[in-house]
């Protein structure tokens, strides 16, 4: 059984990895690690990445997993991140 939470919780991200090279122009960054009430979760897995236009601004969306948990996490453009909500297997 798998429990969902949608928490829109503020959240810190405190290390990002880059992924891109030769064969595109640039590189995009993802999230690696964040802290959510002083506790860390480290991401071993990255999923998708989506852009969305919210009105004038744009908004990125990552799936990650810490390998027992799927975390969605919202970055806008101000470098805000928001832990989205969160799937866990039980």
């Amino acid at each position: 059984m798998e429990i969902t939470t949608f928490t829109n919780r503020d959240i810190e991200v405190t290390a990002v990895y880059f992924r891109g090279g030769q064969t595109r122009r640039r590189f995009e960054s993802y999230p690696r690690r964040m802290v959510m009430d002083g506790r860390e979760y480290t991401f071993l897995e990255s999923g998708m990445r989506y852009l969305v236009h919210k009105g004038q601004q744009l908004v990125k969306l990552f799936d990650v997993s810490d390998g027992q948990t799927q975390y969605r996490l919202r970055v806008d453009n101000n470098n805000h991140w928001t832990l989205v909500g969160m799937k866990a297997g039980a």
